[in-house]
């Protein structure tokens, strides 16, 4: 799985799922995640092998490539907490059999994210900033989310 995450809002700009990352592969997804001028300045990841094809990529687009040490997963602390969230809050609970299931999965949880699940580093809101519902709406119901696994709760007329 690859993670791209912009670490402003904490939104994930990208994510993809393969079996086998290979350079290619990897160089190829970081062209999907930012077409045309929407590149990002900087852009921070491990070296694994799969980043390798990143340097020439990267650079073609304007991205200045940071690495992070060897052993020391605390320097690209935002996507380490969001893999932990996705393990803890959704595949700790569901049984993956392939690919394609992961990224249903993974794109169901990413709609919750984005646009249910609150951050403290966001003040409490979520990366898509949503309205607050005054009393005079109704009653809260449970909205389910993520195949039942999460709620969100929002205020409907009765």
């Amino acid at each position: 799985m690859l993670i791209i995450l912009a670490h402003r809002r904490r939104s994930v700009v990208h994510i993809a799922v393969t079996a086998h990352p290979t350079a290619l592969w990897t160089a190829q997804q970081l062209r999907e995640a930012f077409p045309e001028d929407a590149a990002p300045r900087y852009l921070i990841h491990d070296r694994d092998q799969a980043f390798a094809a990143f340097a020439i990529t990267a650079s073609g687009m304007g991205i200045r490539e940071l690495c992070t040490a060897p052993r020391s997963p605390w320097q690209n602390g935002y996507v380490g907490r969001f893999i932990g969230s996705i393990r803890r809050e959704c595949l700790d609970h569901m049984i993956v059999v392939n690919e394609t299931g992961l990224s249903r999965i993974l794109t169901r949880y990413l709609a919750y994210y984005h646009h249910s699940r609150t951050h403290l580093s966001v003040a409490k809101d979520s990366p898509a900033p949503r309205p607050i519902s005054p009393p005079e709406l109704g009653t809260v119901i449970a909205l389910p989310e993520v195949g039942g696994l999460h709620h969100r709760y929002d205020r409907r007329a009765a």
